[in-house]
């Protein structure tokens, strides 16, 4: 990448329907010193439209084209946008920009924290909650200038061998929880904790929902309140009228119930993988 399109400043595009909340965005990004040029959209049909007014290379007053088309190639760095707006909504917008051959750096800036996975799936580098805080903000652009520095990402990639991170909120600061760091997930409620070697996290994912998502990765239920990483079961064991399994081993170790309804199950899952490991040897 040219040394000059890694120092130039930014250049955003603040997407959302409510009037105070767009001209609180642009403010907020224009006081950033990285931030040269900001540009606004009250929905997303007015966002296409001036991603493809500014098509990488195209001349003052931009290119002809209609809100159904989407530019290959824009100057914008970035699109800040909400979630929730009439017609074409954030995540769909968020899609239609992944058909870009150079994507724009993607950052949802919304007052609900339920749709975070969701983001995360189209693309999303940062999830920023209302009201907006400056301190994040300038995490969301320092993302986006690093971003920048390892120069564009393909987009036509296939994606199903990735290790999915989760996004978790705690005290203003957004930390990206891979799955390959979670041990054990435990319902609470229509929550979900995310139990990881560096401690937990709770995130407002249900555990029907992470189950189904990560069933592949080789997580099993093995109660109605747990979901394991089977690779990380060291023992299955019989303890009083049921049985408990072990995750991990010394000060690491984790010990769960397993349910009667989950037990045959996860002992054939078990017998398989522990047949697949010596297959392969």
């Amino acid at each position: 990448m040219d040394s000059n399109e890694t120092t130039r400043g930014l250049v955003v595009l603040a997407v959302d329907d409510e009037q105070p909340a767009l001209e609180e965005m642009a403010f907020l990004l224009n006081e950033d010193a990285r931030v040269t040029t900001v540009l606004k959209a009250g929905e997303s049909t007015e966002a296409l439209r001036i991603l493809n007014g500014r098509r990488a290379g195209a001349p003052a007053g931009g290119l002809p084209g209609g809100a159904g088309d989407v530019a290959e190639q824009t100057d914008i760095d970035a699109v800040f946008l909400d979630i929730r707006m009439p017609g074409l909504d954030g995540l769909e917008l968020a899609r239609v920009l992944k058909n870009m051959a150079v994507q724009p750096a993607i950052v949802f800036v919304t007052a609900h924290d339920d749709r975070a996975v969701d983001a995360y799936d189209v693309g999303a580098i940062d999830y920023l909650l209302k009201p907006l805080r400056t301190e994040r903000l300038s995490a969301a652009l320092d993302r986006i200038l690093s971003t920048r520095r390892s120069g564009p990402v393909e987009q036509a990639r296939d994606d199903s061998g990735d290790d999915e991170v989760i996004p978790v909120e705690l005290a203003g600061t957004t930390k990206l929880v891979p799955r390959s760091a979670v041990r054990y997930v435990e319902a609470q409620g229509d929550y979900a904790r995310l139990h990881t070697t560096d401690g937990s996290h709770l995130v407002r994912i249900p555990l029907s929902v992470l189950e189904d998502r990560w069933r592949d990765a080789g997580f099993v239920r093995i109660h109605r309140s747990f979901l394991v990483a089977l690779p990380l079961v060291t023992e299955l064991r019989l303890a009083g009228s049921g049985y408990v399994v072990r995750i991990g081993s010394g000060p690491e170790t984790a010990e769960l119930p397993v349910s009667r309804r989950h037990t045959r199950e996860l002992k054939d899952r078990l017998v398989r993988a522990t047949k697949q490991a010596w297959s392969q040897r």
